[in-house]
This record gives C-alpha cells, structure tokens and sequence, in this order.
C-alpha cells in the first residue's frame, strides 16, 4: 500500500472512530442491549477495522482480558511531571501499581525479555511501554525498543502510556511505528483542580508549577488526543479517581474526551497506603470505596464506554492481567536464555484461544435467551474466583483476586474486580486474610468458586454472601445467569427476601506475584 493509500486508511479510520465515539464508544453487546467496547463488545458490535485492533487486546476488550496477556517493558526512567499520588522509588515484587518496576532494561534487553515472554507465553499479545517514568520523556529508549520488538515480532500489538505533555510532539512517529493503542492519563480539564494533583511539570528546559503547569499540561493533553484520534489510532484515557479532588470533576473529563474521540475511558481508584510515600498518602487522603467508584464509572458509562478490568499494573508486569509473572523473567534469566520465536505455533495456540471464546459466549447466550422472559428489577453483585480463560477454575483460599459480576435480567456484566490476600498459605488458613477478603466482597450476594473449605464457606455465610461451589470450571457468565434465574425463583416464591449488600473496601497492596 502506498503512503497516500495509508493516509486515506487512517484518516476512514480515525472518522470511524469519531462516529464511534459519538454513540458511546462503539455499538451494543449481543443480548444486553449495553453498549461496551471496553466490557463485552463482540465481533458483530464493532466495525472491523476496530474489532481487528482490540479483539486480542486485554486492556482494550474486557472479555479479551480472560484469554490474553500483556507484559510492560521497563526502559522509560525519566519522568517530565510530579503526581501527588506517585512514588517511583519504592519496590516490592508482591506490589502491584504503576511506576513500580525491578529491574529497568536497555531497548536490546528488552527486545530479548519480549521474544522470551511471547515463546513462554503464546497468548501474550501485546507490548506496552508505561515507564517507571513516562515513554515520551525517554522517545529514544522507547522508539527503539519498539522499533527493534516490531522487526522481531511483528503479530505483537504496541502500545504506550502516557501523561500527555511531550504526546503533540511525537504523535507522527507513534504513527509511523504503527502503534495503534495509547493511553493518557488525564486527572482534569480545568488548572484549579489540576493544580491540587500536579505540584509542578518540566516542559520545554523550564519548571512550571501552580495553575501555569496545570493548564499546559492540560492544552497538551487534550491536543495530542485530539491528533491521535485524527489518525485513527485507538485511545484509552486513564484517570485516577481522588475523593474530595477530582471525583465529581472526572464527569467533565468524561465528555471532554469522548467529544474529541477516546475509545475508552478508565477511572481508576487512587492508591493511598501511606506507605506507599506518596504525598496524598502520607497527608491522609483517603482512596474511594468499591461502591463510590462503581458509580461514577456507571455515571460516566452513560457518555462513553468505561474500562472496568484494569489492574494499575506494574511497569514491568508479565501475564494475564491480575496476574504477575515478571519474576520468571529476570535480566539475568534472559540473557541466559536461547530464545527461538515460533510465530506458527503462537497463531496456532492463539486460534485455540478463539475457540474457547466463541464456545464461552454460545454458552452465555444460550442461557440468556431464557432469562430474557424474566420481568424482574432485581439487581446484584456476585465475586467469582477465576485463574482465567473465562472459567470459575481457582480455590476460595488461593485466590489473588475477585472478578465482580453485576447480575439482572439482561444477563452478567462484568463491573470490576477486589484485590484479596491469599487466604490459605501452607496449608493453613490465615483468619486475618479471610476477614479482608469478606469486606472486599461485601457488597456481593454470592461468591463462585471451584472449592471453597468449611471455615470459609462458614464465614461468608455468617457475613450474608452464598459460597458457589456446584459451577465448578464452568464458564463464568453462564455460570452466574443459571444462578441468578434460580435466585428469582427463590425470591418470587418467598423462599428468600431480596436485601441489598453493604459497603465493600477496595484492597490495596495485595499479594500478586505467580514466583
């Protein structure tokens, strides 16, 4: 194809995109009548062009996540702006949270870890470049590193996070190396606000602090949106949700950046452990609940699709998302490696991946189309504990994390996902984890489970959540609808009264690592 057929490409594509973007983000899912690109959009639901650039994409697809990973590359250091809610100099490979990397690579070296991880892991489809620092303030370390990735595995997706300042400046290079997915985090579109999140940014060899560095950020920000969408690449806006700063602030952002194209909107709850040393943290800022976050990403979803599945991954994470298995992939286990990348057997293995999706949603579908004679308001929340591919396939006490389903007569919705310790280590239960793990999981009815021990299944009981052991590696949405329909049964016979959950803490600093 020739450059001026390539122009024309992109500029179909980024006027797709527009179109999309004025109706939500993209059409509706099969049976919900929702639209959702980032949730359970389909092959029917998006032009194919779109559907081509997110079908294998864990952040970019919520129902891609449960059969595809991702990895970050660790060879953007610097950093051009200073976030209230970021420290770069703390690590802990149990951690999970941006900005926090082990080991930071050369281009070269993190070329190699790529062709290791996509040989060793033939569902990981895509690279991202999202720091410790940020990619555009290090454009030589990250071009290069895709330039040389691109050369060597060409089926891999690229993709790059970033805070916006430098994006207007690169965007005709991101084009060029055909990356197709970008992140920017915006926090707000109006300097008051943004100067409470951002104490100061460097730009052009000058420190800007105060509303000045806001509103710059801010006019950069927006800008390279706005370019990118031009040239139909995909764009995701990643914001980080701040009680008492931002939060109620974040619906503005919401629309500014559906009116100038974004494919997906990802609010995101702030990490505030003291701990951690950042400066909300340690002046007492509190994170939002489970509950607050829900709703303002519910609000949003109105105006544009919403990201519900992000992990606020590591800048070095490896695997599925809610997964972590950097630590299989240290330098020294690299360079030590004779890495041969087989590009058949990875679309054979992948080809297998679909195969597992198409027979996951014939299953949804098959037990939605008899929900859908059901005339009930009942709504609720259901945990389901899963290792992925789309299956209730993980034990009560090894689960890391709780996928959350929202159920109601228009089938399963996927709504977000609760960080726990593991309950069992050794062989023993550790009651301090299990009392986390109910309040992460408080506002839920019911916790699906492929095995589930008597102490804890006791305790959820107690605490009004019904353990689900009997869908055992079954698919999770067809899972959850036959339950669901025998719930209704339950309460429209008086069997059981329907009552709302209570709060539900969002769990941070949770034990991810797989090593």
């Amino acid at each position: 194809m020739d450059e001026a057929s390539l122009a024309g490409s992109a500029v179909d594509i980024g006027e797709t995109m527009q179109a999309i973007a004025e109706h939500k983000g993209c059409g509706t899912s099969g049976g919900t009548g929702n639209a959702s690109c980032g949730s359970q959009a389909g092959q029917g639901d998006l032009p194919t062009e779109i559907w081509e650039k997110v079908k294998n994409h864990p952040c970019y697809s919520e129902e891609a996540h449960h059969h595809y990973a991702r990895m970050h590359v660790a060879v953007a250091p610097a950093c051009n702006i200073q976030c209230n809610y970021c420290n770069r100099k703390y690590d802990c490979a149990n951690e999970s949270r941006p900005g926090v990397v082990s080991e930071k690579l050369t281009p070269e070296q993190a070329a190699k870890k790529v062709l290791a991880v996509a040989s060793t892991i033939p569902q990981m489809t895509v690279l991202g470049i999202a720091g410790p620092g940020d990619p555009l303030a290090n454009p030589e370390k990250t071009f290069k590193t895709f330039e040389l990735v691109a050369k060597a595995a060409p089926d891999i997706k690229l993709c790059l996070s970033t805070n916006g300042l430098m994006l207007p400046d690169h965007v005709d290079t991101i084009a060029r190396f055909k990356i197709d997915h970008v992140t920017i985090t915006i926090n707000m579109v109006q300097p008051e606000i943004g100067a409470k999140i951002y104490p100061w940014i460097f730009y052009n060899h000058k420190r800007y602090t105060g509303l000045e560095a806001a509103k710059i950020l801010n006019d950069r920000q927006l800008q390279g949106l706005e370019m990118l969408t031009e040239r139909g690449i995909l764009c995701k806006i990643n914001s980080v949700m701040i009680p008492g700063i931002n939060d109620q602030h974040l619906v503005e952002v919401n629309k500014a950046v559906k009116s100038r194209g974004a494919f997906l909107h990802n609010i995101m709850p702030l990490i505030a452990a003291p701990e951690h040393g950042t400066v909300l943290g340690l002046n007492g800022q509190r994170a939002p609940t489970a509950q607050e976050l829900k709703a303002l990403q519910d609000l949003c979803e109105g105006e544009t699709n919403m990201m519900r599945h992000c992990r606020q991954c590591r800048a070095d994470a490896v695997g599925l998302l809610g997964e972590d298995r950097s630590a299989e992939f240290t330098t020294e286990k690299i360079m030590a490696m004779d890495v041969k990348y087989d590009l058949k057997m990875r679309k054979a293995y992948q080809a297998k991946v679909e195969e597992e999706r198409v027979a996951k949603v014939a299953a949804e579908q098959e037990e939605l189309a008899e929900l859908g004679n059901e005339m009930s308001g009942v709504k609720l929340l259901v945990a389901v504990a899963t290792k992925g591919s789309g299956l209730i396939n993980e034990h009560f006490g090894h689960a890391k994390e709780f996928q959350v389903y929202e159920l109601s007569t228009t089938g399963a919705k996927f709504v977000g996902h609760r960080r726990v310790d593991h309950y069992c280590r050794g062989g023993y239960g550790e009651e301090e984890s299990l009392a986390t793990i109910i309040r992460a999981i408080n506002d839920c009815h019911a916790a699906f489970v492929a095995k589930i021990g008597g102490c804890p299944k006791s305790n959820l009981l107690k605490a009004g959540i019904e353990p689900v052991d009997q869908y055992a590696h079954e698919f999770i949405e067809k899972s959850a609808i036959a339950w669901f329909k025998s719930y209704l049964v339950k309460v429209q016979s008086g069997e059981i009264q329907h009552v709302e959950r209570g709060e539900a803490a969002i769990r941070q600093g949770a034990l991810i690592s797989a090593a």
